[in-house]
């Protein structure tokens, strides 16, 4: 006698519906590994950036430093508590350049910020460019505004001036011969040379910054810059 086989079974409503719950935990599980991972690596590259950007900073500080020039009747470096202002050659040889370093609170965010003038090639340009430096540093206009650059948040910052084998306030000068391209730029300025210039340029500059927490590097960060020709430049 020839027995009916029995109908295929199928899959009860209960059994798909805690199919797709499993399947929902797993989608869920899978998109929260996957976000954690996004943000961890944006993470690591807003940390890298923040490290390179503090490099850079620290790179053109002492690019400039070591660029400095003293020539005749003007100053080379000065320090008033609010900006540091140098007077160093063209990466071009077109001249000199006046820079300029300060902080600024932008958007209750303290700022730390470079300024750069054009080309200089003569005097009555270089005392413009000193005193818009100035200028910049305390309220500057719009116009001296777009010569800036943002080097990245600072809480606040301290400069000191290594003279007679002491670290002090860069309060008082030496005297030094003006030698080398320093002669040849102010030929081209058109300025006469003396035996002897007052000069402010230090044995060394120490930079201390304080950087503010929630960055990549934080803390008292300290720079020593000596001059070319006693430590070539070697912090």
């Amino acid at each position: 006698m020839r027995m009916n086989a029995s109908p295929p079974r199928g899959f009860t409503l209960i059994e798909l519906l805690v199919a797709i719950s499993i399947m929902a935990v797993m989608a869920v599980l899978s998109w929260r590994g996957l976000d954690g991972m996004t943000k961890a690596q944006t993470l690591l590259q807003q940390r890298a950036d923040e490290v390179l950007t503090v490099q850079s900073g620290l790179a053109q500080w002492g690019a400039d430093l070591d660029a400095m020039i003293q020539l005749p009747q003007t100053q080379a470096l000065e320090w008033d508590g609010r900006a540091l202002r140098l007077t160093r050659q063209s990466p071009g040889d077109e001249g000199v350049v006046v820079v300029a370093w300060s902080r600024r609170d932008i958007d209750g965010t303290g700022q730390w910020l470079r300024w750069q003038s054009p080309p200089l090639r003569t005097r009555g340009d270089f005392q413009t460019a000193w005193s818009a430096a100035a200028q910049w540093a305390q309220n500057p206009g719009d116009d001296l505004k777009k010569r800036e650059v943002r080097l990245g948040p600072l809480s606040q910052w301290q400069i000191f001036y290594f003279r007679n084998d002491a670290w002090t306030n860069p309060l008082s000068s030496s005297d030094a011969p003006l030698t080398g391209s320093a002669a040849n730029i102010a030929a081209a300025l058109a300025i006469a040379i003396p035996s002897t210039v007052a000069s402010a340029v230090p044995e060394g500059v120490r930079l201390v910054l304080t950087l503010p927490p929630g960055q990549a590097i934080s803390g008292v960060l300290t720079r020593d810059w000596l001059r070319p020709t006693l430590g070539g430049g070697k912090s």
